[in-house]
């Protein structure tokens, strides 16, 4: 029988009314949906694009909007909780305007690379920030549920964990990455690899690989393979590619998971035909059993949004005694990020042929 798994986190019991700052596409595709179906209530938009805030606000029955961030602190101080829905660079300049211990929502990835995240974290823990970053795939439904069967010894000891993509990604939707350095490890991975630390902790290193395709040839990396490092028994791998032109039949977006009492599989819908995506899904098997399917209650889009900003809600008022993407942890998932890119321009271990 399948068992009944925890997929959403908690809600608060009084939230806060929410001041989103930035109010870019993601914002009106994920955050504000997401917030809507929680009963998360949001106050305030803010944006230097006052016209873009002022259509966001009209939109979607905002009550106020600000062009800046220290308006809007101004006007609710830490009565209220800061979405921060900003380019990556943007977010170190924006966070010294909030006010002390607010509770803060930052958008992943923590900066463009990890001594940007280390300035970050050096802001949040100065200004005494509740701070925790937008690495919402852990939240999604079907890794909620995978953790907890992990957590519940369903699976056992944990032997195997390897994530394969196979798609097509319409790279040409996302022209703003085409002057980027990093790409596909930092803006697309950076998921895979923070939800592998919070199903499997963190790895002492990584082996790496990252690199373009002539199929996509304006982007910097659209292929990545990866090896973590953790003590035996656990092998953990990722093979990615998201240049795959050959239609539907063997794409691949999945996680396999195996354990010495069970197996999981993991479907990640969105990664299909993105960005209609497909249903995700979540598969259990039992060590002597057969395959069952665990009944989702919602997907990765938009469904995991509400979980950061839910547990944020939480910790500011003492229901929960840990933030569960905070800034300290998101920092590990920024370092193994930049130990990524490092394996990746290192030499390989070469032949001895004489």
């Amino acid at each position: 029988m399948t068992p009944d798994l925890p997929q959403f986190w908690p809600a608060p019991a009084a939230p806060k009314p929410i001041v989103i700052i930035g109010t870019g596409g993601i914002v009106k595709d994920a955050h504000l949906p997401a917030y809507a179906m929680a009963d998360l209530p949001v106050a305030a938009a803010v944006d230097i694009d006052r016209a873009r805030a002022e259509a966001v606000a009209k939109a979607q029955g905002i009550a106020r909007v600000f062009d800046s961030a220290a308006a809007a602190a101004e006007a609710f101080g830490t009565g209220a909780v800061y979405d921060l829905a900003l380019p990556p660079g943007a977010i170190a300049d924006v966070l010294p305007a909030l006010p002390d211990g607010a509770a803060v929502l930052i958008q992943k990835p923590m900066g463009p690379d990890q001594a940007a995240a280390r300035t970050i974290r050096a802001i949040c823990r100065d200004k005494g920030l509740k701070a925790a970053m937008n690495f919402q795939l852990r939240f999604s439904p079907m890794m909620m549920a995978a953790r907890a069967a992990i957590e519940q010894g369903l699976l056992g000891e944990l032997l195997e964990v390897e994530v394969h993509l196979n798609i097509y990604t319409p790279w040409h939707i996302f022209p703003f990455l085409i002057p980027m350095e990093r790409v596909e490890i930092a803006v697309h991975s950076i998921h895979y690899l923070d939800t592998l630390r919070a199903l499997a902790g963190t790895p002492s290193g990584v082996f790496a690989r990252t690199i373009a395709d002539p199929r996509a040839p304006e982007f910097a990396q659209t292929r990545t393979s990866l090896i973590l490092d953790y003590p035996a028994p656990l092998r953990a791998l990722m093979s990615i590619n998201h240049n795959h032109p050959f239609g539907r039949k063997f794409q691949s977006a999945w996680w396999r998971i195996e354990g010495t009492e069970g197996a999981a599989m993991i479907k990640l819908g969105v990664c299909y035909d993105y960005p209609n995506g497909e249903p995700d899904e979540l598969w259990l098997c039992r060590k002597g059993g057969d395959w069952e399917a665990v009944p989702l209650r919602g997907g990765w889009f938009i469904d995991s949004f509400m979980g950061p900003m839910r547990n944020l809600q939480r910790f500011d008022a003492g229901e929960d005694d840990r933030l569960f993407s905070g800034i300290e942890d998101a920092y590990a998932t920024m370092a193994l990020v930049e130990a990524a890119f490092r394996a990746a321009a290192r030499p390989s271990e070469p032949l001895e042929l004489d």
